[in-house]
């Protein structure tokens, strides 16, 4: 990404990458690699990646925590936004609003998963996204196909999943790019997206209602299988063990 980045395209992008340290010590030096990697001197917006435990907002947040490496970063001029990512449940994510109330911190953006089943088991659009844009914090929608499974379902086409996700309150659909045709259809679903009625919607949403009621589909949410620091705890870093 950095060499793709150099000779002039830097200017032309809103760089974003995330850190997985929860102390100071691991995220400051996760921040610095990052601005290596990418070969830059600022970072666009920089995202707590995977708060997935509920003692993740308190450890971020708590003396000599991540949030502290972060701050002086921005206020060293690295990056310019701050926000936070999550897959596993919506009450992570409100524990991460209600901590960071706390501690007087605004998150510029919050990414969650926003799919055409997430409405019916364990819904972050419906119980996290109300929430963010109370506190004025742009939302970025991922997990629009929940890497192959809702598709895999039979319930919805392409389209009307990432249409789905263009109609939410999200400022960003994230998708997976792995081919010049996923590239295409990414391109023409925001070409020719028009906002969904109600009517549109709870369609979509009716399709959709049986497959999702167990989270089948939906693994980031009911499985360990997309969970990184699960697998690699030493990406998180603590000091104390």
């Amino acid at each position: 990404m950095g060499q793709a980045l150099r000779d002039g395209y830097r200017q032309k992008v809103f760089l974003m990458t995330k850190i997985d340290g929860r102390d100071k010590n691991t995220a400051a030096r996760q921040i610095e690699q990052s601005l290596g990697r990418l070969q830059t001197d600022v970072i666009d917006l920089l995202q707590f990646h995977e708060v997935i435990r509920l003692d993740d907002p308190d450890a971020i947040f708590a003396m000599g925590g991540a949030m502290e490496a972060v701050q002086e970063a921005r206020q060293a001029g690295k990056l310019r936004f701050i926000g936070f990512t999550g897959h596993k449940d919506p009450s992570i994510h409100l524990r991460m609003f209600e901590t960071a109330d706390k501690h007087e911190f605004h998150f510029d953006t919050v990414q969650m998963p926003i799919n055409v089943m997430d409405a019916h088991f364990r819904s972050f659009l419906n119980g996290v996204a109300p929430v963010a844009l109370e506190h004025g914090t742009a939302i970025l929608a991922m997990k629009t196909f929940g890497d192959p499974y809702i598709l895999q379902s039979k319930t919805v086409t392409p389209m009307e999943a990432l249409h789905f996700g263009l109609n939410s309150s999200a400022s960003v659909v994230i998708t997976g790019i792995d081919s010049a045709a996923i590239l295409d259809q990414a391109f023409q679903a925001v070409e020719n997206f028009k906002p969904l009625n109600k009517q549109q919607v709870e369609a979509i949403l009716a399709k959709t209602k049986d497959a999702a009621m167990t989270g089948k589909f939906e693994l980031f949410k009911t499985s360990p299988h997309y969970d990184g620091t699960i697998k690699n705890p030493s990406w998180l870093g603590y000091t104390n063990g």
